[in-house]
């Protein structure tokens, strides 16, 4: 395989994937430089909605196509904000400061702080392959109860990790790709990466 298309426009999400997949010397498009649209995710589970955009990318491109579909599931909310992680607050656009002051709200006075990120990739081959491969990641934490750093995106500055004593956004990211989520999910992925 040499290109593949991110299903993603997720600035940040491009990077880590861009920064992951460049050993491999794979060609990474983005679907927004091939002019295709996000597809929608009516889905209520990570995978479902991963293999949607998978199939929809790969179908507008003709590429193999990568998709994650990712968020932080909170134990105290029964795993809110879950798969709608990125529009939390129910805007539109979607807005990573008002999904972390909504958040930062519900979590007032709350007890149990536990949370984990969760990510799930899907690799088709073409849009209708039968077998696409899945990998799953997870990385537990806590939510902090203020925002920290300046790095990472998404939740990240209030993603709590209690063994490094800072928040995912602290980390550099050479830490984050060692032991993210989306790191732990790819490490998965690329131990069945085709490399033909």
């Amino acid at each position: 395989m040499k290109k593949l298309v991110i299903a993603s426009n997720n600035p940040g999400k491009l990077r880590e994937f861009q920064r992951m997949l460049a050993p491999l010397g794979i060609e990474v498009l983005t679907q927004a430089q091939l002019g295709i649209s996000e597809a929608e995710e009516p889905h209520c589970t990570f995978i479902e909605n991963a293999l949607a955009k998978a199939r929809h990318v790969s179908r507008e491109s003709g590429l193999p196509a990568l998709a994650d579909d990712s968020g932080i599931c909170v134990e105290a909310l029964g795993g809110a904000p879950g798969v709608i992680s990125a529009r939390y607050a129910g805007d539109n656009p979607k807005s990573d400061v008002r999904n972390n002051e909504k958040l930062l709200r519900e979590m007032q006075g709350v007890a149990d702080r536990r949370a984990h990120y969760y990510c799930v990739l899907v690799l088709v081959r073409h849009a209708d392959d039968p077998q696409p491969l899945i990998a799953e990641g997870e990385w537990q934490g806590e939510i902090f109860d203020e925002e920290r750093g300046e790095g990472g995106f998404g939740y990240d500055p209030m993603f709590w990790l209690p063994q490094f004593g800072k928040t995912a956004a602290e980390l550099t990211h050479d830490e984050k790709a060692q032991i993210s989520h989306r790191a732990k999910a790819l490490q998965v992925l690329m131990q069945r990466f085709p490399r033909a």
